[in-house]
């Protein structure tokens, strides 16, 4: 909103500074320090709200020490997160931009199964919450929503060959006939990075490329539930999955702002997206209200974020990497929530392999996800999420090296 109004002022009244607002870098800045204000000033009256509310965690007896303390802890937290998010966003972002609205309605719709979720589980007193089946109909709805919109959406390019575009002062590429609709992404460490999910389909012969949909929908619903779960399983031990988060989208936010520049895609030689650089504005809210929740969400914890954080959290990662043609890269940037997912999976397949076979299930880890198997060791939390931090920045810097090393 604000940006359509200083876009006035400086077009019809000539308003000194006002055409600031036209450049992403400061939209960004601003809305960072935007949403780190909003999730740390009206965050406090948030949990108040919900602790008056009696919105308070009920704890599982797991034998993990600090456990009975947590109990009556505010959850829901991830209100906090969405507030901080999506109010910069509004004010500072371009609206009319495909990839924001997709990242706003993306924030909603997780939000709200999040919600639901901990609603029935708090209010109802039921602790298995929504039932998993409307959890995945939820998580496919989305996919189908975000893979159909960029797919089918003429907003949505890409541009190869930038070399040959001529570029304005003001960092904008000339139309040209190098604009197309492409399901390319982007391969880590391989020289020839780009693979397009049409040449799946190539033995089909001539028009091929014209079903592309049938393989690139489907990749997009299950990277957008393999990460959402992921990072609700993360959200086990204070902190950890708003920090590991707030890394990863750091990352992404990189990628994107790289990739959405014509001069920088160049200068890297990767995939240039039009109109993908706006989502910088967003991904710094992001950020700023990931950071501003770990205000109250570190150890010990205020207030949890429950699913309607982190199945929100696993949404809005997940698509901002299919957005930017990062998804590959998702294995390396979210490697902690795949950690997670990958120890419960073996876990219960293991226990029920030898409960068949021996008649005594078996267990791999001492408990899973992954981080109570330390906990179990004996290891305090705040330095499990410190060392799991400390992983998610080796990992994302290792990820952002992939610009040049193929």
């Amino acid at each position: 909103m604000l940006y359509y109004l200083f876009q006035y002022l400086e077009s019809n009244f000539d308003v000194p500074g006002a055409g600031l607002f036209q450049y992403i870098t400061f939209r960004s800045a601003l809305a960072i320090i935007l949403s780190l204000l909003i999730s740390t000033v009206f965050g406090k009256r948030i949990i108040n709200f919900l602790r008056n509310q009696q919105v308070g965690e009920t704890v599982r007896e797991l034998g993990l020490e600090g456990q009975k303390e947590k109990a009556g802890t505010p959850t829901m937290g991830g209100i906090i997160i969405i507030i901080a998010t999506l109010v910069p966003v509004l004010l500072l972002a371009k609206l009319d931009n495909i990839y924001v609205i997709l990242l706003i309605v993306t924030t909603l719709w997780m939000g709200t199964i999040g919600f639901i979720d901990d609603y029935i589980k708090i209010f109802k007193k039921d602790k298995q919450g929504l039932k998993g089946i409307f959890k995945v109909i939820g998580q496919v709805g989305l996919g189908l929503i975000v893979g159909s919109v960029l797919y089918f959406n003429d907003g949505v390019t890409v541009r190869k060959d930038t070399a040959e575009t001529r570029v304005t002062a003001s960092n904008t590429a000339l139309k040209s006939m190098l604009e197309e609709k492409s399901t390319a992404t982007t391969i880590p460490f391989f020289k020839n990075n780009e693979f397009d999910y049409a040449e799946v389909l190539s033995f089909m012969g001539d028009g091929y490329e014209n079903w592309a949909w049938i393989i690139f929908i489907p990749v997009v619903i299950f990277i957008i539930t393999a990460v959402s779960n992921g990072a609700n399983l993360t959200d086990g031990i204070d902190g950890l999955a708003a920090g590991t988060s707030a890394i990863s989208v750091l990352a992404l936010g990189i990628f994107t702002f790289v990739s959405g520049n014509i001069i920088l895609s160049d200068y890297l030689n990767i995939m240039y997206i039009p109109n993908s650089g706006e989502m910088t504005v967003y991904i710094a809210s992001f950020i700023g209200a990931l950071i501003g929740f770990l205000w109250y969400n570190s150890y010990p914890a205020s207030v949890f974020m429950g699913d309607t954080g982190s199945l929100t959290i696993g949404g809005i990662i997940a698509v901002l990497a299919i957005s930017v043609r990062k998804e590959l890269l998702l294995p390396i940037l979210c490697a902690i929530f795949f950690a997670e997912n990958l120890s419960v999976i073996i876990q219960v397949s293991y226990f029920k392999y030898t409960k068949k076979r021996f008649g005594e299930g078996r267990r791999v880890f001492l408990m899973s996800p992954l981080h109570h198997h330390y906990q179990k060791k004996g290891y305090h939390e705040s330095k499990i999420v410190t060392r799991f931090w400390i992983v998610a920045i080796m990992l994302s810097i290792l990820a952002i090296v992939t610009l040049k090393l193929r």
